[in-house]
């Protein structure tokens, strides 16, 4: 993994001792809120509902053991003794005291980490395949280009006040586990027939208020001409985005409003003027940014504990065949941790938790962990006869769920119960709806199965994107949920469908049960999936069921 140069630790140091000013000012009332919320901002300080939040970037979502050690060190020291792990393959604290940040910011500093550009209008966290540099069905490890984004980006002199935030995705894989068709710019990386690698670009994704599938600028881009390219469409939208309404700023809507013959005519123009001033420079920095990136040596051991202990053990086998993945290596494998507990809050790991974790990278997984978009850890490089001692401190620890891709595997934002943005609690109901189909005992039976929560239309749970996807809002003061079906968040994206009304809080789970029933008796055999049976029957049967033939019809 990318380890910091002396100008990056200088960089951040600098960084942080300015902030530390700037809070000592906002402290003695020198700065007002308003005077001071754009500078917290800039250093990844939210104010949330009852408390601040600190966001820390997780760069396309790669710790190593002692930065997670160094996450726990701060909870236990300066929050509540958890960290939550979010869909930017971030990780947040959401009681700091303000006058304790610029001491986790310190600390932060001490393993190569920060806050920066988690907040405001600029480039945000960049974020990737969890699976990246190991998985099988990966062309190349997107890490260095997500890197060089990176660092290109941080205060970018051009990019720091944009019309509205900017995020990028990179994938490596035609199996898109990175969600890049939801993106400001999404990243596929493609290789033709002569082996060059490049990338196929899509511009003006984006879920929230107004959800869009993002579309393809450029079919493919060599990767030589990468950053340039993407710093002609950072331009081309910073000059025609909209400033005059917040909920018209983002790039999907000027990509809608313009369309995207005009949109690539003119970065395509931008690109050809600004491109000759790279110069191979960028491509030189990437070549060093890739050594970091290396392999880990693999080792050639027999797989026989790990044979044994999946023909002998039940709850290992359940375990290994809902959150193991194909590693491209012989006799390795990808461990998908989960945060999702049934009943626990969706993303969160204690400082004890971050600990074990850290341990099992450390000790069995070449120093490697990942923060995954669907809130959970990854041990990225695993051998196979480590499986067994890896599940069983896992279990001990309270994170051996096996439950991964799931009806229990909840994306949830955190909803009213923080957010000073949010309509609705989003927990509340991912814990009921995940302890509800464990005591029904049929999660297994239902298979692969997407929910996703947002507790307002900013869409932070990716509920569009979702199998099921639910929308908590406000009507007249009573929490009401909205559901919406055929969702997916792969290389084959799509936008769910709505229900129709919604349903209260009590309804909510009685009302995803009838959805999962529905499922269950129409689809083709045991292998269909839920997203397969929905498009093959459509919605009919799914609005008779929640809201009977009378209410379907109304709901039509």
């Amino acid at each position: 993994m990318y380890r910091y140069t002396d100008f990056d630790a200088e960089f951040v140091a600098a960084r942080n001792a300015q902030f530390r000013a700037q809070v000592e000012r906002r402290i003695d009332g020198s700065l007002t809120e308003d005077e001071f919320k754009p500078l917290r901002l800039m250093n990844g300080l939210y104010l949330q509902l009852h408390a601040y939040m600190l966001r820390v970037a997780v760069p396309y979502g790669t710790l190593s053991s002692r930065q997670m050690r160094q996450l726990a060190m701060i909870a236990e020291r300066w929050d509540k003794g958890y960290g939550h792990f979010t869909t930017r393959q971030n990780v947040q604290f959401n009681w700091p005291r303000l006058r304790d940040v610029p001491d986790m910011l310190d600390a932060l500093a001490e393993v190569q980490m920060h806050a920066i550009q988690t907040s405001g209008n600029t480039i945000r966290n960049v974020t990737a395949d969890h699976f990246a540099g190991a998985a099988a069905d990966e062309i190349a490890d997107p890490r260095p280009v997500a890197e060089l984004i990176r660092q290109w980006s941080t205060d970018h002199p051009e990019f720091q006040f944009l019309p509205r935030k900017f995020k990028v995705a990179v994938t490596g894989s035609p199996n898109d586990r990175a969600v890049t068709r939801a993106h400001d710019i999404g990243l596929q990386m493609v290789q033709t027939d002569t082996g060059e690698i490049g990338f196929r670009v899509i511009v003006g994704g984006g879920l929230g208020r107004t959800p869009m599938i993002g579309k393809v600028l450029r079919e493919f881009l060599p990767q030589a001409d990468l950053l340039p390219y993407i710093e002609a469409v950072v331009s081309v939208w910073n000059l025609l985005g909209r400033r005059d309404n917040k909920f018209k700023s983002r790039i999907k809507i000027t990509v809608h409003e313009h369309g995207i013959d005009e949109i690539r005519s003119r970065v395509e123009e931008r690109f050809a003027r600004i491109a000759p001033g790279f110069s191979g420079v960028d491509q030189q920095h990437l070549a060093r940014i890739a050594a970091d990136f290396a392999a880990p040596a693999f080792a050639e051991r027999g797989s026989e504990v790990f044979d044994t202990s999946y023909h002998s053990d039940p709850v290992f086998r359940a375990w290994a065949d809902s959150n193991l993945a194909e590693h491209r290596a012989p006799g390795y494998a990808i461990a998908q941790i989960s945060l999702k507990a049934h009943g626990a809050t969706p993303g969160d790991a204690s400082a004890h938790q971050m600990r074990v974790m850290a341990d099992l990278a450390e000790r069995y997984g070449h120093d490697e962990l990942r923060v995954s978009h669907e809130q959970n850890i990854v041990l990225p490089h695993v051998h196979k006869s480590d499986l067994p001692a890896i599940h069983a401190a896992l279990k001990e620890a309270g994170l051996a769920t096996s439950n991964i891709g799931k009806i229990s595997d909840i994306i949830a934002c955190p909803g009213m119960d923080y957010c000073a943005l949010a309509t609705a609690r989003s927990i509340p109901v991912a814990q009921e709806i995940a302890t509800r189909f464990d005591e029904l005992k049929l999660e297994h039976e239902i298979g692969d199965l997407k929910i996703k929560i947002s507790g307002c239309i900013n869409a932070c749970g990716h509920h569009h994107v979702a199998h099921i996807g639910i929308l908590g809002l406000d009507r007249a003061g009573v929490e009401n949920y909205q559901i919406t079906l055929g969702g997916d968040h792969t290389e084959t994206a799509a936008l769910g469908q709505r229900t129709g009304p919604g349903f209260s809080a009590d309804e909510i789970v009685p009302a995803i049960e009838r959805i999962v029933d529905t499922y269950l008796a129409q689809r083709s055999s045991r292998e269909e999936a839920f997203l397969d049976t929905f498009r093959r029957v459509g919605m009919e049967p799914f609005k008779t069921a929640l809201y009977g033939e009378a209410g379907r019809a109304k709901a039509a």
